[in-house]
């Protein structure tokens, strides 16, 4: 019993697959960990893509009307 408990933890086979299952738990953890500063950090990150962008509209809009009346 034991000889194939010692073969069982030499055995290399199979090794990745548990790489990658130590990696995801480690990644959902910390999500759980950090899930108020990560929703805090994308709310903020999407408020100033739209901040920006209705800037950049309302600029365009503005140089659009610009050009209208010069013509």
């Amino acid at each position: 019993m034991a000889g194939g408990f010692y073969s069982f933890l030499k055995d290399e086979e199979g090794m990745g697959t548990v790489e990658v299952i130590l990696i995801m738990v480690v990644l959902v953890g910390l999500v759980v960990i950090f899930k108020k500063q990560l929703n805090d950090l994308v709310k903020k990150i999407f408020n100033k893509i739209s901040s920006d962008s209705s800037t950049i509209l309302s600029r365009g809009a503005a140089e659009n009307v610009w050009h209208r009346l010069c013509s």
